[in-house]
């Protein structure tokens, strides 16, 4: 008995010890005289509510290049160099009503506020400590809404080739932001999804940490890929783990939207270079009357040599669903049209 207990009790001692290390980073920071601020994230809502995503930091300082009002480019580093701030006092602003809620220990804000607001993007404010407020959208889902879009991000939407240790330190610590390359054809393939569906939401569900989310916005902006929500993770222990699961992660937020929009469907997109398709599976069998379809990015050679290797895509011939494969935006765009998913042009 002692002996099955002992891991768990390791990791909890870890978890502490890791918020002591932030409050003590938090201590200095203050005391040379930085201010908590909150990095606002993209959420989405229905009829009457919303659900609220930020995280409180102290920003280490650094030289801000500004284009077009936004920092002209950040390398991954200084965004994971950043303090959290944990059970940090938020104020949300919506529609006028101030709402009061807490950070969690990592600094992270995901909460659901009441909210009566029109469909479509509506803007929301949150600061914390008097702090200037700052601005970000969610997404209103209308009731008449019947379709949505749920694609993850490594290798789907931009070339990471994780889970490549070395490489993936690369890429999030390292690389400059404007390097970053998008998956060939995957900006058009999701926007004409989007304009096919009117009021469909897009939800970015990735495995990756909430420090690259700005890094991701901008991404996502410049290279014209739709806006939508962002749903990533905290990297770090738990109270029973060591790191947080990237798979629980994602299957827990498929469950999410499936119960917060009954009569939504979604096309669900990924890759076969991580757990995509098995994640994909297991939930459409789940539930079927929740999924229109599923849009798997095959990896070039080269990718697939890079995260060592491809997962092992099943044989969905007589799955409920559409399911569709292809190693491009255009290749997935024309199996979704020849599957009725799409209109053709």
């Amino acid at each position: 008995m002692s002996r099955s207990r002992e891991p768990a009790a390791k990791v909890l001692w870890f978890a502490r010890l890791e918020y002591r290390f932030h409050a003590w980073r938090e201590r200095r920071a203050r005391a040379r005289g930085q201010v908590p601020t909150v990095a606002a994230f993209p959420g989405y809502g229905g009829e009457d509510w919303v659900r609220v995503v930020g995280r409180v930091l102290i920003v280490p300082p650094g030289p801000r290049k500004r284009q077009r009002g936004e920092y002209a480019s950040v390398r991954g580093w200084r965004s994971f160099a950043a303090v959290p701030v944990g059970y940090a006092q938020v104020s949300v602003t919506i529609d006028g009503v101030v709402h009061e809620v807490v950070s969690d220990r990592g600094g992270v804000v995901d909460t659901v506020l009441p909210a009566r607001l029109a469909p479509g993007w509506q803007p929301i404010t949150m600061a914390v400590e008097g702090s200037e407020p700052v601005s970000t959208r969610v997404f209103v889902v209308g009731a008449d809404v019947r379709f949505g879009v749920v694609s993850d991000v490594d290798d789907t939407v931009m070339v990471t080739t994780l889970p490549r240790p070395f490489r993936a330190a690369w890429n999030s610590f390292v690389l400059d932001e404007l390097a970053r390359q998008p998956v060939p054809g995957m900006s058009v393939f999701l926007e004409r999804v989007v304009r096919d569906h009117p009021g469909a939401p897009v939800v970015y569900l990735s495995t990756g940490a909430w420090n690259v989310a700005p890094t991701l916005i901008r991404f996502l902006g410049r290279h014209l890929f739709p806006p939508g929500a962002l749903l990533l993770t905290d990297w770090g222990p738990t109270h029973d783990r060591w790191f947080r699961s990237g798979t629980a992660h994602k299957e827990e937020n498929l469950r999410r939207l499936a119960r917060e929009f009954p009569h939504v469907r979604w096309l669900l997109i990924g890759d076969d270079g991580q757990h995509d398709d098995a994640l994909y599976t297991a939930f459409t069998q789940e539930f079927p009357e929740h999924v229109a379809a599923v849009a798997i990015r095959q990896l070039s050679p080269a990718e697939a040599v890079l995260v060592g290797g491809r997962t092992a895509v099943d044989d969905h011939s007589a799955a409920e669903v559409p399911w569709v494969t292809g190693s491009s935006g255009a290749s997935l765009l024309a199996r979704l049209r020849d599957a009725g998913i799409l209109s053709p042009d």
